[in-house]
């Protein structure tokens, strides 16, 4: 019997917090080793060991891949809960990375208050995703490759295995005799982290014996710059984010120098639940930061848009599909809007005395706001008021017959101001984005 990997493990769990565990188990090799291991020191069960398997539903053999976790989990008296998730096939970035989103999402969702979650990254896997990083353009913080514990949700991921390689999982397997999934997909090479696997990394190690050695020492130091610079670049962001909308200053970024510009930029949109863009997508961004003033650029990319306005980044999600013919018949009620932003009364319970009809911008509409003298188009009231130009499209119009009475909770005339008072209660718009 190998203790090696028990041995590994139980050190390690020596210099970890009293908390709980759960692993993410897929039912490979890998992942099946790892959760064996543990299920075989009372040091982890005592902590409340449980595991988590994610169905993507993405392979015709998942259902039975379901079954095996919860057969495996079974023989070994341990908790297996299923996260079925949906993966977006076309969201533009790639059915390999809307998976792994889907997947860490439904894992972070369900971590609990301090729990920690083991993955079982390796030795290998971490030499492969510094070369994805470096293939694509990456600076310090990515070429340091994966941490070893991170933050996660309400709780810490935590990869254990990071010193081990691949070889010692799969003795572990075979000397156990453990029955694991084979996915397919793991051995397509159309993948990139595939090619590397099957491909490139053994090419290089047939003429660099020691070149995953040599990748991996070359990710340590670029940790150590990470870190490092990261107390520059927080200072930065700091002083360039202004908390109350969640914007940054551009002139201010645009001044940092690329090795603080660029991991201050991917903490600020991680911060916002958002991808980080590619190399290419950050050069658009400073070229259209430095376009001149009257402009109102947006850049877009998998997961995530920045618009560049009134001198400052905004980072949103990307824009909903909203029909601009959408109408609702509106008595006071909260009522859902195309962009998931609400209209409803500031008093709960109160109705109005007559209903509204809501409906979005067709261009053209003029209002006279209570007390102002003039009538005024709505383009020239959402510039004055400084109403973000993404929130224009879905800013809910609410008309009594033809006769447009309120702009969302910005601007009323005297008949809708009329209308709100006799309710006793205000209107209150809340923006979807």
């Amino acid at each position: 019997m190998t203790d090696t990997l028990h041995q590994h493990l139980l050190k390690a769990l020596t210099s970890l917090p009293a908390t709980s565990l759960c692993v993410a188990f897929s039912g490979g090799p890998d992942s099946s080793a790892l959760l064996h291991a543990l299920a075989q020191l009372p040091e982890a069960r005592s902590r409340g060991l449980r595991v988590l398997h994610v169905d993507h539903g993405l392979h015709p053999q998942s259902s039975r891949w379901v079954e095996h976790c919860r057969d495996f989990c079974t023989h070994l008296a341990l908790p297996c809960k299923v996260l079925r998730v949906t993966v977006e096939r076309d969201s533009g970035e790639g059915l390999e990375a809307a998976a792994r989103r889907a997947r860490y999402q439904a894992l972070e969702t369900e971590l609990g208050e301090g729990e920690v979650l083991l993955l079982a990254h390796h030795r290998d896997d971490q030499a492969e995703t510094v070369l994805l990083k470096l293939l694509r353009g990456a600076g310090p913080e990515g070429l340091g490759g994966m941490r070893a514990l991170r933050p996660l949700g309400r709780g810490q991921l935590w990869r254990p295995l990071l010193d081990l390689p691949r070889q010692q999982l799969t003795d572990y397997i075979a000397t156990h005799k453990l029955a694991c999934i084979d996915d397919p997909s793991n051995s397509d090479t159309r993948h990139a982290r595939n090619q590397l696997r099957h491909e490139i990394l053994p090419r290089l190690q047939q003429h660099w014996p020691h070149a995953v050695e040599s990748i991996l020492h070359s990710a340590r130091l670029s940790r150590d710059a990470a870190d490092a610079l990261r107390d520059a670049w927080m200072v930065a962001f700091d002083n360039l984010h202004d908390a109350n909308t969640n914007s940054l200053d551009a002139a201010g970024w645009l001044a940092l120098v690329p090795a603080l510009r660029e991991p201050l930029l991917d903490h600020w949109l991680h911060g916002c639940g958002l991808t980080a863009p590619t190399t290419a997508q950050r050069r658009q961004i400073e070229r259209q930061g430095r376009a001149r003033a009257g402009k109102l650029p947006c850049i877009r990319w998998p997961g995530a848009e920045l618009h560049i306005w009134k001198d400052r980044l905004w980072a949103l999600p990307p824009e909903s599909v909203i029909d601009p013919d959408w109408t609702s018949t509106w008595h006071g009620e909260p009522l859902s809007l195309p962009d998931g932003g609400q209209l409803s009364l500031n008093e709960n319970g109160a109705t109005l005395t007559q209903p509204l009809r809501v409906r979005l911008r067709q261009g053209g509409e003029r209002i006279k706001p209570a007390g102002d003298a003039h009538t005024r188009e709505l383009r020239d009231l959402f510039q004055q008021g400084l109403l973000p130009p993404w929130q224009r499209i879905a800013c809910p119009l609410l008309y009594v017959d033809r006769e447009l009475v309120a702009v969302a909770d910005r601007w009323i005339n005297a008949r809708g101001k009329a209308i709100f008072q006799h309710s006793g209660a205000t209107l209150r718009w809340q923006p979807g984005r």
